[in-house]
């Protein structure tokens, strides 16, 4: 045989590679496990199918393969459907992802069909696609969590829309709100975390497919008959951008990040709140555990994780950042990196909403230990700065009167309540008998009445907007 004859594909190809053709020698065993995604991506599968499935309605639409071709593909692909669903799917680490996986069960099912499946497209618009479809079926789900959650929130802010508790800053008692008030802010966080992802999902729900591996395809395809297909809102606009293009990805676990670090917020406070030194709530048995020492110990587990976990989130945000800063266009096996960060990030985020929603279900409010703590650390004394600059006194001169006053009552170890007007008079000649009325807890708090406020009727107000938008 003349030395410089070509050998066949069959005679050199490595086996189970879609391009081996091209190689002398199959891929080092360590080099197949090291950049194998299957261990991972075969979550993308259902979604996988989808997109093969609409691609091949496509084919046959325009006429690249035939109506045959296409009946083989939908009966083949319901077969693997079924098989995934059912678990019994044998997924091969010598194929290296879930789209050869399907691909080659598909061609032992239908024989020529299923390698007429690839027909104007390439592993990177499909994996892009893949991605695409199975991020917006988890925005949409994360979003009904997200709901949730913000309904636990207003259920138990309405209990308590006249519970008094100690606003802080700085962490020091400032002045006093209702907890209902306290929870809100919280339900207007997650109210922007929704809306966020929402607008994230715009992005999300574009089509890469038809991009091929980088400029598109000489085949004479429709985008757009399968972006309508696959409920897309429309086509990516440039082949180069549709297969390397990872924003998509990096804004939704930017979001993610704000939704964990709103959460881990709340965390810390539920965390504060449940220790003796606080003692504002309790945490249900069912979210706590004890100590394998200290038999008196219950740990509010539940909101510390959250709050380690809102790390984990952030460092994923921070490694797709990072995938991405360096790449050249168009796709590089980097690329591959992308999914266990945004997998993990999408898991970590339901299993938080989730039990987050159940876990405030169960909160018990210790409203008198409340009350206690926000009549120390005279938390009416703006109110008393407010009473005299509607009498007449500018308000700077008006802050130096009241800290003087302030100063006095902690040496005496009182309260600016305990202060009789006499000695209030003092500070200031404006005081009158009716002082003490702006020095109670009940009295500061209804007097904050406007949109935003923490007065129980603008807390109620609030509730009920919430509720008329969560439906």
């Amino acid at each position: 045989m003349n030395s410089e004859q070509p050998t066949t594909a069959a005679q050199s190809a490595p086996s189970g590679q879609a391009w081996s053709g091209r190689f002398h020698e199959p891929v080092d065993e360590r080099v197949k496990r090291y950049t194998a995604s299957v261990f991972f991506d075969h979550r993308l599968a259902l979604f996988d199918i989808e997109g093969s499935v609409a691609h091949a309605r496509m084919l046959a639409g325009v006429g690249v393969i035939g109506a045959n071709d296409l009946a083989d593909i939908e009966r083949g692909m319901t077969q693997i459907r079924g098989e995934i669903e059912r678990g019994e799917f044998q997924w091969s680490l010598d194929l290296e992802d879930v789209h050869l996986n399907i691909e080659r069960r598909l061609t032992n099912l239908v024989g020529d069909a299923g390698k007429r499946l690839h027909t104007g497209r390439s592993r990177n618009d499909q994996v892009a696609t893949d991605v695409r479809l199975w991020l917006r079926d988890a925005i949409d789900r994360i979003g009904g969590h997200v709901r949730d959650l913000r309904r636990s929130l207003v259920d138990l802010a309405e209990q308590h829309a006249d519970t008094v508790m100690p606003g802080f800053t700085h962490l020091q008692v400032a002045q006093p709100v209702t907890f209902g008030h306290h929870l809100m802010a919280y339900q207007e966080m997650l109210t922007r975390d929704g809306e966020r992802l929402a607008d994230c999902r715009k992005r999300v729900n574009r089509l890469p497919l038809g991009a091929a591996a980088l400029a598109g395809t000489s085949y004479p395809i429709d985008r757009e008959r399968v972006a309508r297909d696959l409920g897309f809102d429309g086509v990516c606009g440039n082949s180069l951008d549709a297969v390397s293009d990872r924003d998509f990805a990096i804004e939704f676990t930017a979001c993610a990040a704000l939704v964990m670090t709103h959460l881990s917020r709340l965390s810390e406070e539920l965390i504060l709140w449940m220790s003796p030194r606080f003692g504002f709530i309790d945490i249900a048995d069912r979210f706590c555990t004890g100590s394998s020492i200290m038999p008196q110990k219950k740990n509010p587990d539940v909101p510390e994780l959250v709050r380690g976990k809102t790390g984990r989130v952030n460092g994923h945000l921070v490694a797709l950042l990072t995938l991405m800063k360096g790449q050249p266009l168009a796709y590089n096996k980097d690329n591959q990196e992308d999914k266990e960060p945004l997998f993990d990030t999408v898991d970590t985020l339901v299993d938080t909403l989730v039990i987050y929603a159940e876990m405030m279900r169960g909160v018990t409010v210790k409203a008198d230990r409340m009350r206690a703590a926000a009549a120390e650390g005279f938390a009416t004394a703006t109110d008393l700065a407010d009473y005299l600059v509607k009498r007449g006194l500018p308000f700077r001169e008006a802050h130096e009167a009241v800290a003087l006053a302030v100063r006095t009552a902690s040496d005496r170890g009182v309260d600016l309540a305990d202060l009789t007007v006499a000695e209030l008079r003092a500070f200031s000649p404006l005081v009158g008998d009716d002082v003490h009325s702006v020095l109670t807890l009940d009295g500061s708090i209804a007097s904050r009445d406007h949109i935003g406020g923490t007065a129980p009727a603008q807390v109620r107000a609030a509730i009920a907007r919430a509720r008329a938008e969560l439906g």
